[in-house]
């Protein structure tokens, strides 16, 4: 532990992976929490793996692949958003068949790319250690534009998340605040690629939010926890990953998922630790 405090404090790039790290917590954790109360991850799922294929056509083009996964994962949240409310019965089917066209599509576009030497394998499995300056730039933006949404449209959230028919009753726009929701999680993913990647995005984004979900009494606790435990899963990814020397983004979320294994028996110790209090 005595050794990564040290590496810490003399290179740079352990720095801006905790950063990133941060960042990443504030996002996942807020906009997490959406997608496990409304129970969308296979919605969340089609919209992350839609994003290769906006990195790879904008990488093709010459431009930032950052700037094809923002375009390409609000685009991609419009149309499964679309598709989520039209198709009723054969939604997974049509999302499903999206998930695949859009990664085959950007990893096409990525071997197609004139002068090729990307490594496709930091997209799919995200590399913290790489993180930039401009990288945390990014990330900083977007989180600023999830917190400043779901500040300005909390309550529209919190209705639309979990009595859709009762906020159509009081006259809210509910298929524009469920696509302004899935473009808010559209932008969540984006933070998140660069941490654990496209593969791995799914179980960072709704894992802390899972676990807080077990201990919260209301949507903001759980958002509140959701983002300490996300950070608190990567700083410790971070760390067991320096000292064993494995791949960090797979290591964090190694660490989310045993934690959500465990989450069941605090809950239990929890409720039991009253009651024994009581009887002492």
């Amino acid at each position: 532990m005595e050794g990564f405090f040290q590496a810490l404090s003399s290179y740079s790039f352990l720095q801006y992976a905790l950063m990133a790290g941060v960042l990443a917590s504030i996002a996942s954790g807020i906009a997490g929490t959406f997608v496990v109360v409304k129970r969308i991850s296979l919605i969340s799922g089609g919209i992350a793996h839609c994003i290769l294929g906006g990195m790879g056509i904008a990488y093709y083009l010459g431009f930032d692949p950052a700037q094809g996964a923002v375009v390409s994962a609000l685009i991609a949240a419009l149309i499964i958003g679309l598709v989520s409310l039209k198709a009723g019965q054969h939604e997974d089917t049509v999302i499903g068949a999206l998930w695949a066209v859009g990664m085959a599509l950007g990893i096409v576009f990525i071997a197609r790319t004139p002068g090729y030497n990307v490594d496709l394998m930091t997209f799919l499995f995200g590399n913290i250690l790489l993180v930039s300056p401009e990288d945390l730039r990014l990330m900083a933006l977007l989180d600023g534009l999830i917190l400043l949404a779901t500040a300005l449209l909390y309550k529209q959230f919190l209705a639309v998340a979990f009595d859709e028919e009762h906020a159509r009753l009081r006259g809210m726009p509910v298929e524009l605040l469920y696509l302004l929701l899935l473009m808010l999680i559209a932008l969540t993913i984006v933070v998140l690629i660069k941490v654990v990647g496209l593969v791995l995005v799914i179980a960072l984004l709704i894992l802390p939010p899972a676990i807080a979900g077990r201990f919260a009494n209301s949507l903001f606790q759980m958002m509140a926890a959701a983002v300490g435990m996300g950070m608190l899963f990567n700083a410790a990814g971070l760390v067991v990953s320096y000292h064993l020397d494995l791949p960090t983004g797979a290591t964090i979320v190694l660490i989310a998922g045993m934690a959500y294994l465990l989450a069941p028996v605090g809950q239990r110790f929890l409720k039991k630790a009253p009651a024994l209090a009581g009887r002492g």
